[in-house]
């Protein structure tokens, strides 16, 4: 038999306004939050809706039929705020009980490489969050754009979570299929789920591309692709993003018509099955170790973490963040650690990537801005504008903030020993 396993990511940011050197010190509005308004309708106009809708109508016409997601924090926060229909749509599939929610970190951060108190505050906060909403507690952890290592699957073990997903990179995986279930190096048993890259960009990226050697993708077609792995392995990990349809795939390729026909088609074989993540995880043996000590992730063709750090702007952006991290919760100041955390979303640093080759599409989608450069220069005026806010709250405090070293000390005391 084989298994198909679909895993859905569902993430929007909160962009940065175009906030200028002149408006540091004087105003600590940093978002556009019209912008964001904007795509959320738009995202959800053309796919949040349309596609809940007709998973919804599959998942009851089909019992057999499961998916799992992950929705970041900040995108379940745009959505109760801009457009309460798309968050309502998530909560009835997930009453079918169908229907898996994921971890991850609330900010859709990078917090694990710079820190790991942070990484397990931010787990914890978006664990919360599944829970109020859609009544389930995760057990399953994806981390922010499928960034792995050996390191990060230990410490997500001792947070208690009993699987973790990652990219099935050729490099990575060697002679192994991503097809089977597999322990994650140095953990007592965290099973590791290994994205199909092949079969899932197949969809997520190929569908429409007229000049792609299979176009038009049929659903005959792809059916036969799935149907083949039986006898030579578990499950067919299908990750994609959520916005593959409708948005990436507009409607007028025929995405909706192949989605919809999927389950009908792949059920026809009687040996196939879905299961969500945390069922694939459970329900097969694991083939094998995967000993992964290099980050993987899922984006671009390096499928390792210079999308986010692989320039000197991204790398002075994201050490000046996290530098600010200590003294920002020393204010204790709520509204100014959530702006804080707000900044730690990986897209921030996703926009300042000068690989503009054959990734360039990638990185313009929804940019807000024209340049790398532009970006980095709105990111740290308003971490300069944050350092200086921080300042005089920890003064306040009776606690001294050198934002150059980054350092909290407190003030001597203006008492004379007697």
């Amino acid at each position: 038999m084989v298994n198909i396993c679909f895993y859905f990511q569902v993430h929007q940011p909160h962009r940065l306004r175009q906030y200028s050197v002149f408006d540091i010190g004087k105003s600590d509005t940093y978002f556009d939050e019209q912008k964001n308004k904007e795509i959320m309708r738009k995202v959800g106009r053309k796919c949040y809706l349309p596609t809940n809708k007709l998973m919804l109508e599959l998942l009851q016409q089909h019992p057999a039929f499961k998916i799992s997601y992950s929705i970041s924090g900040v995108a379940l926060e745009q959505m109760k705020e801009y457009m309460p229909e798309v968050l309502e749509s998530f909560k009835a599939l997930a009453a079918t009980g169908q229907v898996e929610f994921l971890a991850e970190t609330y900010y859709h951060s990078l917090s694990f490489l710079y820190d790991k108190k942070e990484f397990q505050q931010q787990i914890a906060q978006h664990v919360s969050l599944v829970r109020e909403l859609f009544g389930q507690t995760p057990t399953v952890f994806r981390n922010t754009e499928l960034i792995y290592n050996n390191a990060l699957a230990y410490d997500v073990e001792q947070l208690g979570f009993s699987a973790i997903l990652a990219e099935g990179w050729d490099p990575v995986l060697g002679w192994r299929s991503p097809n089977f279930v597999y322990k994650s190096k140095a953990t007592k048993n965290m099973k590791l789920l290994l994205k199909n890259y092949k079969l899932s960009d197949d969809v997520a990226f190929r569908f429409s591309n007229k000049g792609w050697e299979e176009w038009p993708l049929s659903i005959e077609k792809y059916t036969q692709w799935i149907n083949s792995v039986n006898g030579n392995g578990d499950t067919i990990n299908l990750f994609m993003d959520y916005e593959t349809f409708g948005e990436h795939q507009w409607e007028d390729t025929g995405i909706f018509d192949f989605l919809q026909a999927l389950p009908r088609e792949v059920l026809k074989h009687p040996d196939n099955t879905f299961k969500t993540v945390s069922e694939t995880a459970n329900d097969f043996e694991t083939r094998d170790e995967v000993d992964i000590h290099d980050y993987v992730s899922w984006a671009d063709l390096e499928r390792d973490l210079s999308a986010w750090n692989g320039n000197s702007i991204q790398q002075s952006a994201l050490d000046e963040l996290y530098k600010l991290g200590k003294a920002v919760k020393e204010t204790e100041d709520k509204h100014l650690i959530q702006q804080w955390r707000k900044l730690t979303t990986s897209d921030h640093f996703y926009y300042m990537c000068t690989k503009w080759f054959s990734d360039g599409d990638v990185h313009k989608y929804f940019n807000p801005y024209d340049s790398p450069y532009e970006g980095y220069i709105a990111f740290m005026n308003v971490l300069h504008d944050l350092a200086l806010r921080t300042k005089i709250l920890l003064g306040k405090k009776g606690k001294q903030f050198d934002k150059h070293s980054l350092h909290v000390t407190s003030k001597p005391s203006s008492k004379v020993l007697s």
